[in-house]
């Protein structure tokens, strides 16, 4: 593939990349170092791709590796820097929709890495199972488990339980404080 074209096909990419990132990260400068660590891996080893698999898992097996290389990293150096909470992504729909994001999020913080993966790859990026798990490196059963306990486990730390009425009494995700319904 000539320089040219592999980097058109590589920046078609980066969007996808970058939310991907960004949902593993929750921070938007570490989640753009970690999609350019990602380019300049996936250029410098560009001899290790095979033509017939796809570039789009391969990438994206690429940025989790790195992910995972990280924390492994911060694990051993401990805390860095505080969640930056001042960032709130840009939606439309209101407050309702703004609050109801807002507690997505924050479950979906409370799954474990490996529900939280499955979950953006398969919900999020539309990979299927069997993209999902050469990704991962696991079986596809192991990729269709994770997906559901972590849905089961997301809904359940989102919706309200069936004894609380619209919300009332429920609890947030995080912290135990109720949830927010703004009307």
């Amino acid at each position: 593939m000539a320089g040219a074209q592999k980097r058109h096909v590589i920046e078609a990419q980066i969007p996808a990349l970058r939310r991907f990132a960004y949902a593993l990260l929750r921070d938007p400068e570490a989640a753009d170092d970690l999609v350019q660590d990602c380019l300049e891996r996936a250029l410098s080893r560009w001899h290790l791709f095979r033509p017939e698999a796809a570039l789009r898992p391969w990438l994206f097996q690429v940025l989790r590796n790195l992910h995972i290389d990280g924390m492994r990293a911060r694990a051993r150096r401990g805390p860095h820097l505080a969640y930056d909470e001042a960032f709130s992504p840009a939606i439309d729909g209101g407050a309702e929709a703004a609050a109801h994001l807002g507690d997505v999020l924050a479950a979906l913080d409370l799954l474990t890495l490996e529900q939280r993966e499955v979950i953006l790859l398969v919900g999020v990026e539309d990979f299927s199972y069997a993209e999902t798990a050469r990704i991962l490196g696991v079986a596809q059963g192991t990729v269709m488990s994770r997906l559901a306990r972590g849905r089961a486990r997301l809904r359940a730390l989102v919706e309200p339980g069936p004894d609380s009425g619209d919300n009332e009494g429920a609890r947030g995700p995080a912290t135990g404080a109720p949830l927010r319904r703004v009307k």
